[in-house]
């Protein structure tokens, strides 16, 4: 269960991990309890996951709940594994009322910081009704427990992983862009909210455009930051720089990643990125910064360059060192792509949480 369908993080892993379930082991079905958009779910349904749309409008739509607490009585569900937090406050009231033999929550990452009805709710609530917590990152692992104070034998740290990167060559972000084949190119993906710290990179790429000539920073992505950044580019005088590409199609993204020279993650709080690992599957080096699970993703020198948060002096530095540098790019981003395949291919993943469903059930029936 999640809130919503998106070509974002969380939203991609719960969509990967339902469709890549065994279905001769699981009968799959994915509850979306919010609106989306009805193409996201086609992948899905032709993979044959059902996906059960809510259509949950605000919070006091609770008659809106009614046809998956219908459909979780008539089929007898037997594991119920819910993502972020929103989802997982109602599957743990769900779990209570039907009794489901099993309930995983899986946190994908905040800041802990404020939102006291957040931490009290996790501690209150979503804990003592769930088998497992899950987190992406031992990181968040940490913090569940010493700022939530949850009990720490209900939470388990997740290794997570991408299903690796291929190319479908459907687009040309290059020939689009008419930008030249040597021209340097600075890539990210993410969607655009306050946590991402896209300003930063805006700010940076000023002095990046100096270091290196031609420059092109380009964002895929979309969100409720866009306009203001838009709106930045234009005040700081780098339209020709730096451009804002909008949401792509998960299956172009490969195509996006292909073409671009260097990858950035400028984020104030992370969990394990997903855009990190894909850009590692593409085997570009990554900028990012040293915060949550990035460091357990990206060891600095080797893989990529780390820097501090909320630094545009020192993520400009970074950028250009890699830029001009065309060795140590490619050894840095064949370095990434090795980690990538040896510890974080998603099929290793998708085999962990079908053990831990089949474990969990196997207690809950003993």
């Amino acid at each position: 269960m999640i809130d919503r369908l998106a070509p974002s993080g969380a939203e991609i892993f719960a969509s990967r991990l339902v469709e890549m379930l065994d279905p001769t082991r699981f009968d799959r079905l994915l509850c979306v309890t919010r609106p989306f958009d009805a193409a996201h779910a086609e992948p899905l349904e032709r993979a044959g996951v059902r996906v059960f749309p809510l259509g949950r409008r605000s919070t006091v739509d609770l008659w809106r709940w009614w046809p998956l607490v219908t459909l979780l009585r008539r089929e007898r569900v037997d594991v119920i594994h819910s993502h972020k937090f929103g989802s997982n406050v109602w599957a743990a009231l769900l779990r209570r009322l039907l009794r489901i033999p099993v309930f995983v929550a899986h946190e994908h990452t905040w800041s802990y910081q404020g939102q006291w009805l957040r931490r009290f709710l996790d501690r209150r609530l979503v804990a003592p009704a769930a088998d497992v917590i899950l987190t992406v990152s031992q990181a968040d692992r940490r913090r569940m427990i010493e700022v939530e104070r949850v009990d720490p034998e209900k939470v388990v740290f997740l290794p997570s992983g991408v299903a690796g990167h291929e190319p479908k060559n459907r687009r040309s972000v290059r020939q689009e862009l008419n930008l030249p084949p040597d021209a340097p190119v600075v890539g990210v993906v993410c969607g655009l909210r306050p946590q991402k710290a896209l300003d930063v990179l805006v700010r940076a790429s000023a002095t990046l455009a100096e270091a290196a000539p031609g420059v092109r920073v380009l964002v895929v992505g979309d969100g409720p930051e866009r306009s203001a950044l838009e709106g930045l580019v234009a005040e700081l005088g780098l339209s020709g720089t730096v451009t804002f590409l909008g949401a792509w199609a998960p299956e172009d993204v490969p195509d996006f990643l292909e073409e671009i020279d260097v990858g950035a993650l400028t984020s104030d709080f992370e969990g394990t990125p997903l855009a990190v690992m894909e850009l590692m599957a593409a085997g570009k080096p990554v900028v990012a910064t040293s915060v949550g699970g990035v460091p357990d993703l990206i060891e600095d020198g080797i893989h990529g360059l780390l820097i501090p948060p909320r630094r545009p002096d020192a993520l400009a530095r970074a950028l250009a060192a890699l830029l001009v540098d065309p060795a140590q790019r490619a050894r840095m981003g064949a370095a990434a792509r090795d980690r990538q395949q040896r510890e974080f291919d998603f099929r290793s993943t998708v085999s962990s949480v079908e053990d831990l469903y089949v474990e969990l059930l196997g207690r809950s029936s003993s």
